[in-house]
């Protein structure tokens, strides 16, 4: 069992699935109701949330780089931060993907394009954050 920065303890069902710069982490765990394991974005002063799919989770993760973190807190079951409207369409459109209940077809609907389109979003909101986060470790934070 080991202490991290984020004030969560990784108990022994638990390993780093993805580690980032700034005490950002994603925990791979397998809880005592599931039998699949499940992934949980870690940041300071971060709402706890939850995926069924380690690849949400990572794109989660790009979303906050992406836009210089933000709070879940507060934005209601169906409000979206602003920090991610303010963003711009194709971080929204990633946001989305890692809702509940949707997938990349009910966002290109939603924004009226075609679902290679939603693909592009999110490819552009993954190469941002590689970038933010590559910059970051060049100027020494870790």
């Amino acid at each position: 069992m080991s202490k991290n920065s984020n004030q969560s303890t990784i108990e022994e069902n638990e390993s780093i699935f993805r580690d980032y710069i700034l005490d950002i982490q994603i925990v791979e765990y397998l809880s005592a109701e599931e039998t699949e394991p499940c992934y949980r974005f870690e940041a300071p002063q971060h709402t706890e949330i939850v995926f069924d799919d380690p690849d949400l989770a990572e794109l989660y993760a790009d979303i906050y780089f992406d836009v210089n973190g933000f709070e879940e807190a507060g934005t209601g079951e169906r409000g979206v931060p602003p920090e991610i409207i303010q963003a711009g369409r194709d971080t929204l459109a990633a946001y989305f993907l890692t809702q509940p209940g949707t997938d990349v077809n009910w966002v290109a609907s939603f924004f009226g394009v075609r679902p290679t389109k939603i693909h592009r979003y999110v490819d552009w909101v993954t190469e941002r954050a590689d970038e933010i986060r590559e910059g970051a470790k060049a100027r020494g934070l870790d």
